[in-house]
């Protein structure tokens, strides 16, 4: 038996499964988590001040920090990356 997949790109493979966008929001999604992550612990800051700073509650923070939630409020995204000094850009390409 020939496998069809040998050679192939593994996006080809998520793509015909229908599971290539679940994966790449989920890969950017943990990009996004780790980046706030590592901005608290470098600033050591409690997630009840950073969400205080994004005028945001805790609850919501934590939300935005579950790499397993994918969906994502921009306007929380951006609040977020505001107190982190930096801004949000989206590409469609």
């Amino acid at each position: 038996m020939v496998n069809k997949h040998i050679g192939s790109k593994f996006d080809d493979f998520l793509s015909e499964n229908d599971l290539l966008a679940e994966a790449q929001a989920e890969a950017i999604k943990r990009v996004i988590v780790w980046q706030i992550k590592e901005f608290i612990k470098k600033e050591r800051i409690k997630k009840t001040e950073f969400a205080l700073k994004m005028k945001t509650s805790r609850s919501q923070l934590d939300r935005l920090l579950d790499p397993e939630n994918t969906s994502l409020n921009l306007k929380t995204l951006t609040h977020a990356a505001e107190v982190m000094g930096k801004h949000v850009q989206i590409k469609i390409i």
